[in-house]
């Protein structure tokens, strides 16, 4: 048997990045878990039989540390660090809030590809990013979240044409409604009622495993076939701002 297939998965300490290594490692694959919340990734690793690297991508040195990690040859990297910080109107905004999430969910994501793609390269392997129906269509309150998901977008379709030439695939998946146990609470700074509300009345909204399994159809599909961009939502959201609620 040859070596195992190598997988990166940033922000891997709770909601989709956890999923996913968990999913990917139930697929074969060696999971390096990336994060900034070492007890986390290290309890992770240890059920999947990974690694747990500290990582916040919006350190340099942590970025250069995770490269070492990697080596010359990656599989796949899953670059799911991110998230989104508050609902204030733009009237109301809170730039510094603004600024963490573009340096975690844009600049981080490209930080880390940047740094990994050699062994990327030199594997054949796939970027996939997570990214957000948020992108695609804005809302109120949402001009900081979505302004950063609609610069990953931007970053994807860049990314490909750059690549067009290299054996790397560059593959975008775009959740609508997750429920996952962090997202939600963090947006709305530890209110839980809040989060809760969130998702209030919708029978079955998307859980992380969900995306854990479509990350890890689009990891292994076979080389020739480059998933561009895969957008996921629950039967009952038809669009951003139309969702289906009962009671």
């Amino acid at each position: 048997m040859g070596e195992k297939r190598l997988a990166v998965v940033t922000g891997a300490s709770s909601g989709i990045g956890r999923a996913t290594a968990r999913r990917l490692a139930a697929d074969g694959f060696e999971v390096i878990c990336a994060a900034r919340r070492t007890d986390r990734i290290e309890a992770l690793a240890a059920e999947i039989g990974g690694r747990a690297i500290t990582c916040d991508v919006t350190s340099a040195d942590d970025i250069a540390r995770l490269a070492d990690e990697v080596g010359e040859r990656l599989d796949v990297l899953v670059a799911n660090a991110g998230g989104a910080i508050g609902t204030e109107h733009v009237a109301d905004a809170k730039f510094d809030e603004w600024r963490t999430m573009y340096d975690t969910n844009v600049i981080g994501v490209a930080a880390s590809i940047q740094a990994l793609l050699p062994a990327l390269k030199q594997a054949h392997g796939v970027i996939i990013t997570i990214g957000s129906v948020a992108g695609m269509v804005a809302y109120e309150g949402g001009a900081g979240y979505c302004g950063v998901k609609a610069a990953v977008h931007s970053l994807m379709m860049a990314l490909r044409l750059e690549l067009f030439d290299q054996p790397v695939r560059v593959c975008e998946i775009d959740p609508g409604m997750v429920k996952s146990d962090e997202f939600a609470l963090v947006r709305l700074h530890g209110d839980a009622a809040k989060a809760e509300a969130v998702y209030a009345g919708v029978d079955a909204p998307l859980t992380q495993e969900d995306i854990g399994e479509t990350v890890a159809f689009v990891a292994t599909q076979p080389e020739h076939v480059n998933i561009d961009q895969l957008v996921v939502r629950p039967r009952a959201q038809a669009a951003a701002h139309k969702i289906h609620r009962t009671g």
